[in-house]
């Protein structure tokens, strides 16, 4: 397994899972069920989407990163239907941004999600501009980002990462941080979407020990200026030590963290 397959693997086995409780609350919040068609921006390798699927609701997700997909149709399709265009009666999962949903979907969908919050907003925003013309008007799209900095262990390991990239960050590029307190809100309204309420969730990082941790992050893409800027011996050392603080005598890693989701209309 090469590298870029084994950060695709941490990403799924051992980082994804921190952001379930995110998931839980927007999908009860908004009734998530049988009768919703949801679009995943980003979706990653489809925790997301499978917890949607399980509560009888049709799915699509897009992502650019095809090792991330492999493991989503995994876990959604059945193995016959795993190829790179696969679908099935309950799931899409295709490569590329919502344009590709354009060419699968039958009706408009009643949701979308951008759960991703490592997700750069000059992405972003015009795949949600892209998105919210598939959806049908009123239906909801959920961003997601990291909540109060003071209230985020991890904001205090991602200016460690901030650090090291600075010398070498492209002019223009966003460094890796917490979201602002404004960031998900002029988001929505640069989309030309409506704003319809606001959660936080408790979403905790914690890990079995130091090894997972390191590799869980690492597979978040929030380091990967730093390395270009530095190395990845040198980001790994500083990195271990950041969360030295974080580290209990058991030798589990936790670190408390508030994510908000906020909820907009087309």
């Amino acid at each position: 397994m090469d590298r870029a397959d084994a950060r695709a693997r941490d990403w799924a086995e051992i980082q994804e899972r921190m952001l379930v409780p995110l998931y839980e609350a927007v999908y009860e919040r908004l009734d998530v069920g049988r009768h919703t068609r949801l679009l995943g921006l980003g979706c990653g390798s489809g925790l997301a989407l499978l917890m949607a699927a399980a509560r009888g609701a049709t799915v699509t997700g897009v992502d650019l990163d095809e090792r991330r997909l492999a493991l989503a149709r995994e876990r959604l399709l059945p193995e016959p239907q795993r190829g790179t265009t696969g679908c099935s009666a309950q799931a899409q999962l295709l490569c590329g941004g919502p344009e590709r949903a354009y060419q699968h979907t039958g009706s408009l969908y009643t949701m979308v999600t951008a759960f991703e919050p490592a997700t750069p907003r000059t992405e972003l925003a015009p795949a949600l501009i892209d998105a919210a013309r598939l959806a049908g008007r009123g239906s909801p799209v959920v961003l997601a980002g990291w909540g109060p900095p003071e209230r985020c262990a991890t904001a205090r390991v991602l200016r460690m990462a901030e650090r090291l990239a600075e010398p070498g960050r492209r002019p223009g590029s966003e460094p890796a941080r917490v979201s602002g307190r404004d960031d998900l809100e002029e988001l929505a309204r640069a989309a030309g979407l409506g704003l319809d309420g606001s959660g936080r969730v408790a979403c905790p990082f914690a890990y079995p020990d130091m090894d997972s941790a390191v590799r869980g992050l690492f597979s978040t893409g929030l380091f990967d200026q730093a390395v270009a800027a530095s190395d990845r011996t040198q980001v790994e050392k500083e990195l271990t030590e950041a969360l030295h603080p974080y580290r209990h005598p058991d030798g589990t890693v936790r670190m408390d963290n508030v994510f908000r989701y906020l909820i907009a209309r087309v």
